[in-house]
């Protein structure tokens, strides 16, 4: 066998996708310098005939020995491959020994229990954890009255109200949420509330998470341990989060100080005790990273030597002295996880489902995870999209991701801690780019986006692994299905329970009409838009084209792009009037309210089981949250909510009108 041939093979064995379609429908196979990097990565080197020889002997080791979690349905027949007397510990207590029978190639086997939940297998070898899914996750109309509820999605840092003044935290997602259920919306979809690198709140990526194990302490309510209410600062449209974090960060250190003077801390320490070690490395985490960059070394990897990991030497030296510091960032997470906590009990006061998190894709190769558990990671590659119509360079998100391999060898804990945390404090959540659970774009750091290649992941296991924790948290479950989806994925997350999501700008035919409401999936969450993508107000009036003009992304000339539009409100307005929702001729470019109602409306006539209006849509803005693409040239992340009650705004209370008829009508 020739080397390439050799190295094509193991990574075939490994999960790589060597030969691909993309979005052209052309076949494509990736270099094997491309397949080399990228079995480096994955611990699986392949620089030569020993190498590949020893990656192949350990891959074997791998497949032959028991793992140490299964994932089964109930009634499966489980294999075992290095077994010959079991006994099973239910999850109720109760033993049981397995009647094991000799499957194919020597294993053996035994049929799974009725009951889902996490059971202990003691076998002859060892000890693994047998996961029994349920065949489906929670389903919005389980929790609410009727099949078909309403809720809206909102940036929580974009709310007025709250304790931390120039920006929006948990006390203002809760109160938004309230009154919103008080409306008859039954949910809130909020931006992820990952922890950042809190040492620098300037660079604000809700979807870049330091790590999603842990919550960002800019969104605590600093009041619930007797720090400051800070002042909104009124007409400010855009969040300075610089400032405002420094602000934020002073309000918390006041509500520290008195928690140390407060004499009972038992609850504080009983959370430390759950939260272990990750939190604990975490807590040194942003320690550590706080004190290199007030000496102008930010990034881990510049740290110097002896600080590579919570273990070593100077680490733990730090962690000494530090010892005040660590018990502040400890504070921190204390703090805001009540913080969440009171914002989801205050939702579902009013709502059948109450808050929706965000699970975002990825995490910086330069945050909190990435150094206290790199094992976990695909360190030294980044996560994209291939090249595509949108994007003929394809993308690298500067995001890394759990490791496949990893994943399978520490029995999903990575995965699992990641779906607890998002659920902890909530009744749903919504996973980014769904499309991971079956494989993700892997580029080696430092390549062109184009140089990568597709890595499987162990969908079967990872959607069963969603549906038990989705039945024990009482949770939905929302995968964005949104972009290049491999064939079978979405009919794949619909006989798991988990929703996927339809979005207006992306519901349309071949002769550009917008797919007719009755013709949307049930199992979806209908949407007019997402925070990368216009508002209805900015589509109608063109805000978007013109971003994209001042920012030199046009992919026509702007005559052409202005022309398409203005025959794009035709037909979006033909199709409003034919589903009833609107009437008569259709409004100026500069006059979108009628629109923003039609739209809304439109989505609420779907049969989705869940419809939501952003909030941005509610308040008319024509700005939308996110520019992909950009970093300063578009103020990604940074816009408010206009002054204002926006539930109670008369134009807001009309849109959200609109949206709850179109649930009403049958």
């Amino acid at each position: 066998m020739s080397k390439d041939r050799a190295v094509t093979a193991l990574a075939t064995r490994a999960g790589l996708e060597v030969n691909w379609i993309d979005a052209k429908g052309t076949p494509r196979t990736v270099s094997a310098d491309t397949l080399r990097a990228v079995l480096r990565a994955l611990e699986l080197p392949a620089d030569n005939a020993s190498d590949i020889a020893a990656s192949e002997a350990s891959l074997r080791r791998e497949a032959e020995s028991n793992p140490p979690l299964i994932v089964a349905r109930p009634g499966d027949e489980v294999c075992l491959p290095n077994c010959r007397r079991a006994e099973l510990i239910l999850n109720s207590g109760q033993r049981r020994d397995l009647q094991l029978r000799e499957g194919l190639q020597d294993r053996m086997t035994f049929v799974a229990p009725r009951g889902p939940g996490y059971h202990r297998l003691e076998m002859d070898e060892g000890v693994s954890v047998l996961a029994v899914a349920p065949a489906r996750c929670v389903l919005p109309d389980e929790l609410g009255s009727g099949d078909r509820l309403a809720g809206t999605v909102v940036q929580i840092y974009s709310l007025r109200g709250g304790t931390s003044g120039a920006f929006g935290d948990f006390s203002a997602l809760g109160w938004f949420a309230m009154q919103a259920g008080r409306l008859g919306l039954d949910a809130v979809m909020t931006s992820p509330t990952h922890a950042l690198l809190g040492a620098d709140p300037a660079q604000f990526q809700p979807y870049s998470a330091s790590t999603r194990l842990f919550l960002n302490p800019l969104f605590a309510d600093a009041t619930l341990e007797g720090g400051p209410a800070l002042t909104d600062p009124g007409d400010a449209e855009l969040i300075d989060w610089r400032a405002a974090g420094d602000g934020k960060l002073a309000a918390l250190h006041i509500a520290f100080e008195r928690f140390c003077a407060a004499a009972d801390q038992d609850d504080f320490r009983a959370f430390c005790r759950t939260g272990g070690e990750r939190l604990s490395a975490h807590a040194l985490f942003e320690s550590l990273d706080g004190h290199f960059r007030g000496q102008g070394i930010s990034g881990f990897t510049k740290w110097p030597t002896g600080f590579h990991s919570p273990a070593a030497p100077c680490a733990v030296t730090f962690a000494r002295v530090a010892a005040r510091e660590i018990e502040f960032q400890l504070f921190l997470q204390w703090l805001t996880d009540r913080s969440a906590a009171d914002a989801q009990r205050a939702a579902r006061r009013t709502m059948a489902i109450g808050i929706i998190s965000d699970i975002a894709a990825g995490m910086t190769p330069q945050g909190s995870h990435a150094w206290s558990a790199p094992r976990e990671l695909l360190c030294g590659l980044h996560v994209g999209a291939p090249p595509d119509i949108f994007n003929p360079r394809g993308q690298d998100w500067g995001l890394t991701a759990l490791s496949q391999r990893a994943l399978q060898q520490l029995g999903y804990a990575p995965f699992l801690a990641t779906l607890r945390a998002a659920m902890r404090h909530a009744g749903g959540v919504r996973i980014d780019h769904a499309m991971g659970l079956r494989r993700l774009w892997v580029i080696p750091a430092g390549a062109s986006p184009s140089d990568g290649v597709y890595l499987r992941y162990p969908q079967q296991e990872l959607l069963g692994l969603i549906a038990l924790e989705s039945r024990l948290h009482r949770a939905i479950v929302v995968g964005e299905d949104l972009g290049t989806v491999p064939e079978g994925f979405r009919e794949q997350l619909d006989a798991t329970g988990v929703l996927g999501m339809q979005v207006l700008w992306f519901e349309r035919h071949h002769d550009g009409h917008f797919l007719a409401p009755h013709d949307w999936r049930r199992s979806a969450v209908a949407m007019t838009t997402t925070h990368d993508l216009p508002t209805v107000a900015g589509w109608w009036s063109e805000r978007d084209i013109d971003w994209q003009q001042r920012t030199g992304r046009l992919r026509a000339t702007e005559e052409k792009e202005r022309e398409d539009r203005a025959a794009d409100r035709e037909l979006l307005w033909s199709d409003l009037r034919r589903a009833g929702c609107a009437s008569g001729d259709p409004p100026a470019a500069d006059a979108p309210e009628d629109a923003i109602s039609g739209a809304l409306a439109f989505v609420g006539k779907t049969p989705c089981m869940l419809a939501v209006a952003p909030a941005e849509d509610i308040a008319g803005d024509r700005d939308q949250p996110n520019l992909p693409g950009t970093i300063d040239e578009h103020p990604n992340w940074r816009r408010r909510m206009p002054k204002g009650d926006l539930l109670q705004e008369a134009a807001g209370r009309a849109r959200l009108t609109a949206l709850m008829a179109g649930r009403r009508s049958r």
